[in-house]
């Protein structure tokens, strides 16, 4: 990664932290969701004020703050239900629990994403990659829907939407969920990246028109670090 953050910013993963541990992701269950909402959390800390930084130069500042603590109530609320069997309802309770905890936009955005994740792959007590393909693309479209937004908005979703497009084509193309993780992951990153030179279209930081490129969204950012904290889930063939 050629992300540079300061100390007290939190440290992104370097490239070589992105190599998978041996054995290949081959399905999603309750349990790796909750350690995945756990890792995204701790994550979500570490760079807690760097995404504060980036929306203070775009919005009020708080994206960081309130993500972290929509993230800490969610995680607090959720611990016990490792022993739940389906996990479309589990999706859609931490959906909610975002809705009411994370504040803002991004609360509500987020929210969304996982509640329609969750409503795409309900009844399920694992996702193989297609199923993982199907609530990534719910996610993306939960989030167009609530946000009103399109590529090149400047928003979460120019991350999302081709993290879950990328997902898509490598499971069409064969690919296996680990493989496919990875793409999707790159792409969240081309897409947050992508996000600089626009000028925002949607949320606060319309009000700065041209004064918008030249920044980050940090919705982008705090979506590319939640793909990021997918890569170590799963259960691994031996």
């Amino acid at each position: 990664m050629d992300i540079r953050t300061t100390p007290s910013s939190g440290v992104l993963p370097t490239e070589a932290a992105t190599l998978p541990a041996p054995g290949q992701v081959v399905c999603f269950t309750v349990a790796d969701l909750l350690a995945f909402v756990t890792r995204a959390e701790r994550l979500l800390l570490r760079n807690r004020a760097l995404l504060d930084r980036l929306d203070a130069e775009l919005g009020d500042g708080d994206h960081g703050e309130n993500m972290s603590a929509g993230f800490i109530d969610a995680t607090r609320a959720l611990a016990g239900a490792d022993d739940a069997d389906d996990i479309g309802d589990l999706l859609r309770r931490f959906g909610h629990l975002l809705v009411a905890g994370a504040g803002g936009a991004g609360g509500s955005l987020y929210g969304t994403a996982f509640i329609e994740a969750g409503i795409a792959v309900a009844g399920m007590s694992q996702l193989d990659a297609p199923a993982m393909a199907r609530a990534l693309a719910a996610a993306a479209d939960g989030v167009a829907r609530r946000g009103r937004c399109r590529l090149g908005d400047k928003t979460i979703y120019d991350a999302l939407r081709p993290a879950a497009d990328a997902f898509s084509v490598g499971v069409e193309g064969g690919q296996g969920l680990q493989t496919a993780l990875i793409a999707a992951i790159r792409a969240a990153r081309g897409g947050m990246h992508a996000t600089r030179p626009l000028i925002a279209r949607r949320g606060l930081a319309m009000r700065l028109g041209e004064r918008s490129r030249g920044h980050l969204d940090p919705g982008a950012m705090s979506c590319f670090l939640l793909m990021r904290a997918l890569l170590a889930s799963g259960r691994r063939a031996r």
